[in-house]
């Protein structure tokens, strides 16, 4: 397709060739879905997250569909920092997309280890995950007050000049005041949301279905609440934001662009069509060219609020 749309944009110092981002916990590390499409044509991928040790995740049943999404209670299951490095970093560097990883930790000297680590090795950009709601330790106990996301941001930001991305949590009081402290501690960039805190219950043992009683809700569910959140988060503070939060369609992207974001990660739909991120990359730059978008970067925080 011959293209008059300028499709890229910056997240720090980072340079996107378009806004699409594979949303960290539902993409793998990207030979899960290497056989879909072609990861070239994608802005970047978020691997799922990464910790120190590796993690088994929480025990079955650790997912629930609902009615407009699915709730998820794996718990930052993953391979460990060392099995990324050694299995996973070089199939990544194959490609021509950007590589953000995405980190968790129990404690703060855990983030900044992590960061220290994975600061030495060939990638672009990393994810602070303080937002996890399906552990018990670390995750979102960091990420609820203005303080623990200071203490992780300013830790992180000591050990690297890569471009720092703060993931928020929408399971709080003021989201804009959460970014505002990121913001203040050094990141370049937020994301949001993650998931939102929830419960689904089977009628007939009246036991909860997830084994943790409770998981995160993506999915269209949560995209009103998430558009609304990136609106707020925008209106607070100067640096770009990466919107997330039920997105299943190029219209849903350009919502997202329209309240604020300046890229976007696309998470549930990748589940129920493992091309959404290709397909919704190529959309919207269909959609740039008919409306004469010259820039994608013009439709951020174009809405006209009353």
């Amino acid at each position: 397709m011959q293209s008059n749309a300028d499709m890229k944009v910056n997240i720090g110092t980072l340079q996107l060739k378009n806004p699409i981002i594979a949303a960290s916990g539902t993409f793998g590390f990207g030979q899960e879905y290497a056989d879909f499409f072609d990861l070239n044509e994608i802005g970047a991928i978020s691997v799922k997250a990464l910790t120190l040790e590796p993690r088994h995740g929480n025990p079955p049943p650790r997912v629930a569909e609902t009615p407009a999404g699915m709730l998820n209670s794996v718990g930052l299951q993953n391979p460990g920092v060392k099995s990324f490095l050694k299995y996973n970093l070089p199939f990544l560097k194959k490609y021509d997309t950007k590589i953000i990883v995405n980190i968790a930790g129990n404690t703060a000297d855990e983030y900044a280890e992590l960061a220290a680590i994975l600061d030495a090795a060939d990638i672009d950009a990393f994810e602070v995950n303080v937002s996890c709601p399906n552990v018990t330790h670390g995750g979102a106990a960091f990420g609820i007050s203005c303080t623990g996301v200071t203490e992780i941001t300013e830790r992180v930001r000591r050990v690297t000049k890569k471009p720092v991305i703060v993931k928020l949590t929408p399971n709080v009081t003021s989201i804009s005041e959460i970014a505002k402290a990121a913001e203040a501690a050094g990141a370049d960039c937020v994301s949001l949301i993650n998931t939102i805190l929830g419960m689904v219950i089977d009628i007939r043992t009246k036991r909860p279905i997830l084994h943790q009683n409770v998981g995160g809700l993506s999915g269209p569910a949560v995209r009103p609440i998430a558009v609304r959140m990136v609106n707020e988060v925008f209106r607070a503070v100067k640096i770009p934001i990466i919107g997330m939060g039920g997105i299943m369609h190029y219209e849903d992207t350009i919502e997202f662009l329209l309240a604020g974001a300046t890229a976007c990660m696309i998470g549930t739909a990748s589940f129920i069509t493992p091309t959404s991120c290709m397909d919704i990359a190529r959309d919207l730059e269909r959609y740039c060219n008919e409306f004469a978008v010259s820039h994608v970067t013009d439709l951020i925080g174009a809405v006209q609020l009353y």
